[in-house]
């Protein structure tokens, strides 16, 4: 059934670019990051509780606060080892494939930004045989990896488009901080990991998936012309 929703203003036009976040948005992952981080924290003696709240926080910004400075660079290289060791269970999420080819057959500008290091987004693309975008911004491309805005900065400079001329795609808050702080057009927010409460408090839209909205793609932009079951909490920051 289609969702009777208006869509919010800030979402009532069209877009040059899409950027989209990888884990929790396009693939569900979480089985084998929770397996790594786990393995992590035995192996390093912090309490996995620690962790709470840190979806869509870079690796090397979580351990920076987990960690003293003389340890962190050893910690990073091992979980990203664990990480990309294990791409067990890996699923790609509803609506990603039919999105990602919308995308390129209608020549869309699109990149995904992630929080994963170039191995690990490799890997995960890799094992799910995704028709990824040529622009792929790791946090081995910044300096200050998401929740600070520069991925999503990065992201667009490499597209060759304004941020608040781009569409953004994310499953957690940090994320979608980061997005508004830089300055991009529209944020979408889904909610595979995170409550449609926290996410509306920053989102201009809340669904439950990509196979929920409803997109035309013409000249090489796109635009959001409905949803289909989008959450109750969808007026988000608009």
């Amino acid at each position: 059934m289609t969702s009777s929703t208006p869509l919010p203003e800030a979402l009532r036009r069209d877009f040059g670019a899409v950027l989209l976040d990888m884990d929790g948005t396009l693939i569900d992952s979480i089985a084998a990051v929770e397996r790594s981080w786990l393995r992590w924290c035995e192996e390093h003696g912090v309490d996995p509780r620690r962790l709470t709240g840190s979806h869509g926080v870079t690796a090397r910004n979580l351990i920076a606060g987990l960690l003293p400075e003389d340890r962190r660079d050893a910690a990073y290289e091992r979980i990203v080892e664990l990480e990309v060791a294990d791409v067990g269970e890996i699923e790609v999420l509803p609506g990603t494939l039919d999105l990602l080819t919308a995308l390129r057959d209608g020549g869309v500008p699109t990149a995904i930004v992630t929080s994963s290091s170039d191995p690990l987004a490799e890997a995960r693309l890799t094992a799910t045989a995704l028709p990824h975008p040529e622009v792929v911004v790791t946090a081995d491309h910044v300096v200050r990896g998401k929740p600070f805005p520069d991925p999503w900065l990065l992201g667009a400079e490499r597209l060759g488009v304004d941020p608040a001329d781009c569409l953004v795609l994310e499953d957690a808050v940090a994320g979608l901080r980061a997005a508004r702080d830089a300055g991009c057009g529209g944020l979408v927010a889904v909610t595979t990991t995170m409550a449609p409460e926290e996410l509306a408090e920053v989102a201009d839209l809340v669904v439950g998936s990509l196979a929920d909205l409803r997109v035309e793609v013409a000249g090489g932009r796109i635009r959001l012309v409905g949803t289909d079951g989008a959450s109750p909490d969808a007026g988000g920051a608009a």
